[in-house]
């Protein structure tokens, strides 16, 4: 079997920061109690591993013991959150994507000037309830554009539109246009607000999928990104399958498939994708093409909160950076110490993000 590697794949920026923060926080407090409002990353096993490491993760800010340390996760949380967390003295280290906050400032701007605003996204996900939750009286979800004629439009000439990080783009390009022809002067954001890796991904799968016979997604099933690199390679001809781990997958997907793609969602840690490599091999052998599609090289800094409770804990967070991993490197050394073929194409068509 021939196995395409899609790269980019797996954590982007924000998971890589808000997954290292949960991590510094372990180490800066070693035996005090460690709460995250939500789950950190929409990602079982990243999730899993912390919960056994002793983090409590709470729905309810309420359930806090009060004065204790809080995280808010990549998501966002909305005004009342951060109103609640201050009510019960709690400590908040805001581990929330800068992407997502960059859509709650245009959000908060746009309220501030009196326009209404149209939220493309998915009402119950997390980052459209926070985004929601700063302008509320001006904001309405829009998941399809079946919903705009049940839209409540005072004045169609104030008009914008926002959307969910993680939506697919073919989905949002949809509802934009749908809400175009029905309003003709709305507005649009300065730039996309569907985040870098997210669109990296989508179109790293778009151009690599009909190239092969099965699509593999490694990702949890409430991680928006994950889904919709599912769909999109279904929607290019190829059948597509989204697992947690190797466990998921069942032997008679490979039936008659002589090339697979494997990738992972935003959320997905890269030792899963490495199991679900192992596997593949171990049943069908064959060899490993990564296909290198874009280059990313944004990273994302230490929250401030991180970094004040560090000071008062005596570490210099300047001595301190977010914690990366090559995925070229690691997934050539892998391959070394298995004796598995192993090569690169380079297709990219951007970088720098």
């Amino acid at each position: 079997m021939q196995i395409l590697l899609a790269n980019p794949r797996g954590f982007c920026a924000g998971v890589y920061m808000a997954v290292d923060v949960v991590d510094q926080l372990l180490q800066l407090l070693p035996g005090e109690p460690l709460y995250v409002f939500h789950e950190i990353v929409h990602n079982r096993h990243v999730v899993g591993r912390f919960v056994d490491r002793g983090v409590s993760f709470v729905e309810r800010v309420e359930d806090v013991p009060e004065g204790s340390i809080i995280v808010f996760s990549a998501h966002g949380v909305s005004p009342a959150v951060r109103h609640a967390a201050r009510e019960r003295g709690l400590r908040a280290v805001d581990a929330s994507c800068p992407l997502v906050l960059k859509v709650h400032a245009e959000a908060i701007r746009y309220a501030r000037k009196g326009f209404q605003i149209l939220l493309i996204g998915h009402r119950n996900h997390q980052e459209v309830i926070g985004t929601s939750g700063e302008a509320p009286d001006s904001i309405q979800v829009v998941e399809s554009p079946a919903d705009i004629p049940g839209l409540r439009i005072h004045d169609p000439d104030k008009l914008v539109y926002l959307t969910q990080t993680t939506l697919s783009l073919d989905d949002a390009e949809v509802c934009i246009a749908a809400l175009r022809r029905a309003f003709p002067s709305i507005q649009s954001p300065p730039a996309s607000d569907i985040c870098y890796a997210t669109t990296n991904r989508q179109q790293t799968v778009r151009a690599l999928a009909p190239r092969c016979d099965l699509v593999i997604v490694v990702g949890s099933a409430n991680s928006s990104n994950s889904v919709r690199l599912t769909e999109i390679a279904r929607s290019a001809g190829t059948p597509a399958r989204l697992v947690d781990d190797s466990g998921g997958m069942d032997p008679s997907w490979f039936d008659g498939v002589a090339r697979v793609l494997l990738t992972a969602g935003a959320s997905a840690p890269e030792d899963l994708v490495l199991g679900i490599l192992q596997r593949l091999i171990d049943d069908h052998g064959g060899a490993i093409e990564q296909h290198d599609v874009y280059r990313e090289d944004i990273e994302f800094g230490l929250p401030a909160s991180l970094k004040g409770l560090m000071r008062e804990r005596g570490v210099d967070p300047d001595s301190r950076r977010i914690r990366r991993l090559d995925s070229d490197d690691s997934i050539a050394a892998w391959a070394a110490e298995r004796s598995v073929q192993f090569s690169t194409v380079d297709l990219t068509v951007g970088g720098t993000r």
